[in-house]
C-alpha cells in the first residue's frame, strides 16, 4: 500500500485528513514501517488531537510500500540502546504503551489495515483497534521469544483471549500466522481482500466505518490453526514448558515440528512468555502493559534480548548462543525476578 497522493513524503509517519477520514501512514518502507520512538510520539499526539476533533469521524492506520503495516519496535536501535546505555528503550517502551491503551479505547472508530506483515509492534497499533482488517497477505504474530524477548504490546492479553491454547502456541513458537488465523485468534474483525483496500480507504472518507467496511468484506479462508486446536488444547494445557515439549513431541507430526520450534527459542523467553500469559488472564490492558513493562526491562539487563536480536538481525548468523541453554536450566526463581516489582520505575500511563 502506498501513501495518499500529495502526501509529503519525507516524515517517517505521515498525517492526512481526507474528508471526515483521519489518516495515519507509517512512512518506512525499507524496514517494513517498524516503529520508532519519534513515530509513536508523533502518532500519540495525532490521536489525542483527532480523537477531540469533531470533523473527524473515523481514524484510518495504513503502511507505505507493499509489505506491510509495521513489522515491529525498531530492535535495531534498542539493541544500540542495550550496547551504549543510552535509556532510550524505556522511554519507547512507555510511549508506546501508552498509545496501545489510547488505541483501544479510542473514542472513534479506529480501522486498522493489517495487510502484509503485520508482527509485534505493528499488532499493538492495529489489535487493539475497533476495526481490524487482514487480508490473504496478511502476515501476522509475535515472534518475540526468537529473538529472547516476550510478547509486548499488550500480545500476552489479547493471546491469552484466543480459543483454548491456541494463543499459548502461537506465542511459544513464535509462527508467523494468516489473516484467517487473526481472525480466529481474536486479533482482527474482517477479512478483505488487499486489491480492494484502497476502495475502502476511500469509501471511509464519506461513509460510516460501518457502512464503508460492509462493502468490502468477504468470508476468510479456512484457519489452520484452527484446524489443530486438537493437538495444541492438549499439548499446552499445563503451566510446564518442559511438559508441553514432551506433549508436543510425543504427539507426532506438526506437534513435533513445534516442539523443535520451541527449543530453538530463548529457553527464558518461553518460560517468561508462559508465565506472562497465564499471570495476564484477568487484568486490564493498562495492568497487562505494566506487567509486560517490568518483564521488559529485566529482559534488558539480562542475556538473551540483546543475544537474540544480534543472531537475529545484526550479525545475522542465526545462531543465537542462550543462556541458560534449556529450559530445564531455568528455574522458577529466575522467572519470578522478571516480574517483580520495579519501584519508582514502575510504567505509569496517565490514562
Amino acid at each position: 500500500m502506498t501513501g495518499f497522493p500529495g502526501a509529503e513524503q519525507t516524515a517517517d509517519v505521515l498525517f492526512e485528513r481526507r474528508g471526515h477520514l483521519g489518516v495515519v501512514t507509517l512512512n518506512r518502507p525499507k524496514a517494513v514501517n517498524a516503529l520508532t520512538l519519534g513515530m509513536v510520539t508523533a502518532i500519540l499526539e495525532q490521536l489525542t488531537a483527532w480523537a477531540g476533533d469533531d470533523s473527524v469521524a473515523t481514524v484510518l492506520v495504513r503502511g507505505a510500500g507493499d509489505r506491510g503495516l509495521c513489522a515491529g519496535g525498531d530492535i535495531v536501535a534498542i539493541y544500540r540502546d542495550m550496547v551504549e546505555g543510552t535509556g532510550q528503550a524505556p522511554e519507547f517502551w512507555t510511549t508506546e504503551y501508552r498509545l496501545n491503551a489510547l488505541i483501544s479505547r479510542y473514542p472513534k472508530p479506529y480501522v486498522a489495515l493489517m495487510d502484509g506483515l503485520v508482527l509485534g509492534g505493528g499488532v499493538g497499533i492495529s489489535a487493539h483497534g475497533s476495526v481490524r482488517i487482514v487480508t490473504e497477505r496478511t502476515r501476522t504474530g509475535t515472534p518475540e521469544t526468537t529473538i529472547g524477548f516476550v510478547p509486548d504490546v499488550g500480545g500476552t492479553l489479547l493471546l491469552s483471549r484466543a480459543p483454548g491454547e491456541a494463543g499459548t502456541h502461537s506465542a511459544l513458537t513464535g509462527a508467523h500466522l494468516s489473516g484467517a488465523d487473526a481472525l480466529f485468534l481474536g486479533l482482527a474483525d474482517h477479512f478483505v481482500p488487499s486489491e480492494d483496500l484502497p476502495a475502502l480507504a476511500e469509501a471511509l472518507e464519506s461513509a460510516t466505518a460501518d457502512a464503508a467496511v460492509a462493502r468490502f468484506v468477504q468470508e476468510p479462508p479456512a484457519s489452520a490453526l484452527e484446524k489443530q486446536r486438537e493437538w495444541i488444547d492438549a499439548a499446552y494445557a499445563t503451566d510446564d514448558a518442559e511438559e508441553i515439549v514432551r506433549r508436543l513431541r510425543a504427539a507426532g507430526g506438526e506437534a513435533a515440528n513445534a516442539a523443535a520450534t520451541i527449543e530453538a527459542k530463548s529457553p527464558t523467553a518461553v518460560k517468561l512468555t508462559l508465565a506472562s500469559l497465564r499471570r495476564v488472564r484477568g487484568l486490564s490492558l493498562p495492568e497487562a502493559l505494566a506487567q509486560e513493562y517490568r518483564v521488559g526491562l529485566r529482559s534488558l539487563e539480562g542475556p538473551d534480548f540483546r543475544e537474540g536480536i544480534r543472531a537475529q538481525v545484526v550479525d545475522k548468523d542465526r545462531n543465537p548462543q542462550w543462556t541458560p541453554a534449556s529450559l530445564a536450566e531455568v528455574s522458577a526463581a529466575d522467572v519470578e525476578h522478571y516480574f517483580a516489582p520495579l519501584g519508582d520505575r514502575e510504567l505509569q500511563l496517565q490514562l
